[in-house]
C-alpha cells in the first residue's frame, strides 16, 4: 500500500489542502482544459479526457474556491468550462462524451450541465448558462422515451446504443443523480417543466430502485452497482426527506453492500458517497459507521514525494493491493466528504443542502 495521509488528522487540512494541489498541479487537468479520467500510475500518464470528469472538476474548483478564495482555482474552473463549450458537438446537438464525438451518456450530458450552471452562479457568464441549458434540452430530447431513458446514444445519428449487462450501459435509478440538472435548471430559468421531468424522474427511479441494487448479486460487480445506487441517492436528496424512510431503508442497504463487498473490492468513491450521504439526508446519523468510512476513504490519499500522485486519491483496491490509479472524482468526492466529516467531528458543521455535493 502506499504512504497515505494520517487519518488522524483532526482538522482535515491536510487531507483538503493537499487534494487542492493535486488539482492544481498534478497535471490532471490538460493545457486544453479538459480533465482526464485518471492518472495511471505504472506507465505515468493521463488516460483520455472526458466532459463528465472535466465538470466534475469545475465543481471540485468552484467548491475549493469557495473554502480557499485562491483564484487559481476559480482560474482552473473557468479553463475548464471554456473546454466544454467548445466540446459541444454542433453536428448533433449534444455534449459528447468524448472527443473525438462518438457517443453520448445521459448521465454525462446532466453531470456536465450541472457543473456548467456551477459555473454560471459563480461567474455571472451567461455562456456557461446557455450551454448548460442546452444540454438540458439534449437530455430531453434525444435520451427520453416515454418514461424509459436511454443511457447512450450513438452520434451523429444519435440512435440508441446496443446495451449490454453493465449498468452504465443500461437504464436506471442511478440516472437521477444527473437529472438534477433539470430541476437545477428550472430554478435558474423559472421553467416549471423542467421541475415536473425531474419528479417524474423521481417517481421511475423510486419504483425501480430496489431491484438495481441487486442486480449483480455478489462480488466484484457489486461494488460497481453499489457506486451507481448511491448516485440514485444522491438524486433523491432534494426528496430526501419527502420520501424519508425510503431513504433511511436504502442508505442501510447500501452500508451492507459496501461492508460485504469491500473485502473483494472497494471503491474510495463509494465510500465517499455513502459518508456524504449520510451528513446531508438529514436523518440520524450512524456515527460509528460514518467514523469508519471516513478511515476507508482517508487510507487512499497519497503522500509520497512524486507530484503526479501527491494529495490524489487511488481509485480502489482488491486482497491483491491498490488499483494503480489516481482518480479525479475518488479525489473529489473523499476530500469533500472528509472535510465535511471533520467540520462535524469539531462541532463546526456549515449548513449544508444537496446543491452542495459534487
Amino acid at each position: 500500500m502506499s504512504v497515505v495521509a494520517s487519518t488522524l488528522d483532526p482538522s482535515g487540512s491536510f487531507v483538503l489542502s493537499s487534494a487542492a494541489r493535486w488539482f492544481l498541479h498534478s497535471g490532471i487537468q490538460e493545457s486544453d482544459g479538459g480533465v482526464a479520467r485518471y492518472y495511471l500510475a505504472e506507465p505515468g500518464r493521463n488516460a483520455r479526457v472526458s466532459t463528465e470528469i472535466t465538470s466534475y472538476a469545475i465543481s471540485t474548483h468552484l467548491y475549493l474556491h469557495r473554502l480557499t478564495a485562491d483564484a487559481a482555482h476559480l482560474q482552473a474552473a473557468r479553463h475548464a468550462g471554456e473546454f466544454l463549450a467548445q466540446a459541444w458537438d454542433e453536428q448533433s446537438s449534444t455534449m459528447p462524451f468524448e472527443l473525438p464525438a462518438r457517443l453520448a451518456f445521459f448521465f454525462d450530458t446532466g453531470i456536465v450541465a450541472r457543473g456548467l450552471l456551477r459555473l454560471w452562479r459563480t461567474t455571472g457568464d451567461e455562456r456557461f448558462r446557455q450551454r448548460a441549458e442546452r444540454c438540458a434540452e439534449s437530455m430531453l430530447r434525444d435520451f427520453r422515451s416515454g418514461r424509459e431513458i436511454h443511457p447512450i446514444l450513438e452520434l451523429p445519428a444519435k440512435s440508441p446504443a446496443l446495451r449490454d449487462a453493465r449498468w452504465s450501459r443500461q437504464p436506471g435509478c442511478y440516472q437521477l443523480k444527473a437529472a438534477l440538472a433539470w430541476l437545477e435548471l428550472g430554478e435558474a430559468t423559472g421553467r416549471a417543466e423542467y421541475r415536473l421531468v425531474y419528479d417524474d424522474a423521481v417517481r421511475a427511479a423510486l419504483e425501480s430502485h430496489h431491484d438495481f441494487l441487486a442486480g449483480e448479486g455478489e462480488g466484484e460487480r457489486a461494488m460497481d452497482r453499489l457506486h451507481a445506487y448511491l448516485y440514485f441517492l444522491e438524486g433523491l436528496l432534494p426528496k430526501a426527506r419527502e420520501h424519508r424512510r425510503a431513504f433511511e431503508e436504502a442508505i442501510h442497504s447500501a452500508a451492507a453492500c459496501l461492508r460485504r463487498t469491500r473485502s473483494i473490492l472497494e471503491r474510495s468513491d463509494a465510500c465517499a458517497q455513502l459518508l456524504r450521504l449520510r451528513l446531508l439526508a438529514g436523518i440520524p446519523v450512524d456515527e460509528a459507521a460514518a467514523e469508519e468510512e471516513a478511515a476507508w476513504c482517508a487510507s487512499y490519499q497519497d503522500a509520497s514525494d512524486d507530484p503526479r500522485r501527491q494529495g490524489g486519491f487511488w481509485f480502489g483496491s482488491r486482497p491483491s493491493g491498490r488499483l494503480p490509479f489516481i482518480n479525479p472524482v475518488s479525489t473529489a468526492f473523499c476530500a469533500q466528504a472528509l472535510a465535511w466529516w471533520h467540520q462535524r467531528r469539531r462541532g463546526a458543521a456549515p449548513p449544508l443542502d444537496w446543491h452542495d455535493v459534487i
